[in-house]
C-alpha cells in the first residue's frame, strides 16, 4: 500500500466522521448511535494508521508496537490483565473514590454550617490538593503498606478537594428567592438543604464525581509505582519497562483506559437520571 493511498484512505475516514458528526435524525436510539459510531470510526482509522505508519516506516516494537501486536498480547495475558485490573481498578481505586467522594460531601455540608471550616478548612484542602502525588503517595505507602489500602488512600487524597469544591458551590446555587421562601414556610436548615440546597447542587456535585472518576485511576496507578506486591497496573507497567515489553504495557493502558472511560459513562449516566430536570440534561 502506497502511502498516496493512506492519505486517500485517512481523508475519507474524516469525511465519514464529519459527516456523521453534522447528520441530524430524530430518533432517541438512532442519535445515540451517531454519537457512538463516530468516535468508533476515528479510533479505528487512528488505530489503522498507527498499524500502517509502525510496520511501514519498520519502528522497533521495543520504541512502538503495533496495534496488532498489542492486541495479540493483550489476548494472551487476559488472567493476567484480570488479576491487575482487580488490584488496582477495584480494590484500589474504586473503593478510594467511595470513601473520598464521601468524606468530601460531608465535609462539604459541614464547611457550609460552620463559617469557621469555611475560612479554616477550605485553605488547607486546598493546601494538600496543590501537593505532588509522587510525594504523598511513597508516605502513604509507607503508613498503610504496599497493599491496595495505600493505593486507596492515595485516591481519597486526590479525589476529596475537587468534589469538596464543587460540591460548596453547588450548595450557594439555590437562589436567594427560593431560600427566602423556605425560612417563610419554617423549614430548619436540614430541610432546607435536602429539599432545596443539596438537589440544586446536584450538578456541581456531579461535575466534581466526573473528574474525580479520572483522577481514582491516576492515583491508584502513580501509587503501585512506589510499592506493591506482585499485582497491579502500575506494578506491570514498571515491571515491563524495564524488561522492554511495550505490549504488554500497552496492553495494561488499553485497560486503563478502558476501566476509565467506563468509569466516567456510569457516572454521567447517573447524573443524567438524578439532575433530568437540569437545562444541561435538555437534548442529550
Amino acid at each position: 500500500m502506497t502511502w498516496l493511498s493512506v492519505i486517500l484512505v485517512w481523508i475519507l475516514a474524516w469525511i465519514a466522521v464529519s459527516l456523521l458528526v453534522e447528520l441530524r435524525v430524530r430518533h432517541p436510539l438512532a442519535t445515540r448511535a451517531l454519537r457512538l459510531l463516530a468516535p468508533l470510526v476515528f479510533g479505528a482509522a487512528v488505530l489503522w494508521l498507527w498499524e500502517i505508519a509502525v510496520l511501514g516506516l519498520e519502528v522497533s516494537p521495543v520504541f512502538v508496537p503495533a496495534p496488532s501486536a498489542i492486541a495479540a498480547r493483550f489476548a494472551s495475558s487476559l488472567d493476567v490483565l484480570w488479576g491487575d485490573f482487580v488490584q488496582t481498578f477495584v480494590k484500589g481505586a474504586l473503593s478510594g473514590y467511595a470513601m473520598g467522594c464521601s468524606a468530601a460531601v460531608l465535609a462539604a455540608v459541614a464547611v457550609d454550617r460552620s463559617p469557621f471550616l469555611q475560612r479554616g478548612l477550605l485553605p488547607v484542602a486546598n493546601f494538600v490538593a496543590a501537593l505532588p502525588i509522587v510525594g504523598i503517595a511513597p508516605i502513604l505507602v509507607m503508613w498503610f503498606g504496599f497493599d491496595w489500602h495505600s493505593k486507596a488512600a492515595v485516591v481519597v487524597v486526590m479525589v476529596f478537594f475537587p468534589v469538596l469544591v464543587n460540591t460548596v458551590e453547588g450548595l450557594q446555587a439555590s437562589d436567594k428567592m427560593q431560600r427566602d421562601l423556605m425560612a417563610t414556610y419554617s423549614a430548619s436548615y436540614w430541610q432546607g438543604l435536602f429539599k432545596l440546597r443539596l438537589p440544586a447542587a446536584m450538578p456541581f456535585v456531579f461535575n466534581g464525581l466526573k473528574i474525580a472518576t479520572t483522577l481514582a485511576m491516576i492515583g491508584a496507578i502513580v501509587a503501585e509505582f512506589f510499592g506493591s506486591p506482585t499485582q497491579g497496573m502500575g506494578f506491570r507497567i514498571s515491571t515491563e519497562v524495564g524488561r522492554l515489553g511495550l505490549d504488554m504495557v500497552w496492553s495494561e493502558i488499553a485497560v486503563a483506559a478502558l476501566a476509565g472511560s467506563a468509569f466516567y459513562a456510569v457516572v454521567a449516566m447517573i447524573e443524567k437520571g438524578v439532575t433530568f430536570w437540569h437545562p444541561s440534561q435538555r437534548g442529550r
